[in-house]
């Protein structure tokens, strides 16, 4: 952390894991985030399900009143963090393609596992785009995204499964 405020100038910090009581490193991340006088907030979100609502309207948030630059972790860097930054990247004006680009596989995604859905949300975003024209993402998400039909239309592909949760033991 003190290399990234000293090389890029690093003000906030968002742990998207949420606080985790028994943790050392999530222990040690909040100790040294205040020791360099950084801001670090919590906003927890799941890697194999569809994104809450209301999570994302509060990630949304976080976004705007933080002071940048922010630095946006989970556990692996490959999911949860691959979503908040395809999110950040549409809510900066970027299209779909650029936030998809975020989940990918040099960063330690696997689309065709539970992970997946996370690609799923944004690709349902294009299409609503193509099908409908132009909507500001977070009215999109306000208005039209559903959290039930995004779950029922995903299905990952067991192998997938198996090595994102046995063999890399993502969370």
């Amino acid at each position: 952390m003190a290399d990234a405020q000293r090389r890029h100038g690093l003000r906030s910090v968002i742990n998207l894991r949420g606080h985790r009581q028994d943790c050392g490193s999530d222990a040690l991340g909040r100790t040294r985030a205040s020791a360099l006088g950084l801001v670090h907030l919590d906003a927890p979100f799941e890697s194999r399900g569809a994104p809450h609502k209301d999570r994302i309207l509060r990630l949304a948030g976080l976004f705007a009143e933080l002071p940048e630059p922010v630095l946006i972790h989970c556990k692996s860097g490959a999911d949860r963090t691959g979503l908040a930054a395809g999110i950040w990247l549409l809510l900066q004006g970027h299209g779909v393609p650029a936030a998809l680009d975020q989940l990918h596989w040099r960063f330690g995604h696997v689309a065709a596992s539970r992970t997946g859905i996370l690609d799923a949300f944004f690709r349902d975003y294009g299409a609503f785009q193509a099908a409908h024209g132009a909507k500001p993402f977070l009215d999109w998400l306000r208005e039209d995204y559903s959290e039930a039909a995004l779950r029922a239309g995903f299905t990952s592909r067991r192998w997938a499964n198996r090595l994102v949760d046995g063999v890399l033991r993502r969370e």
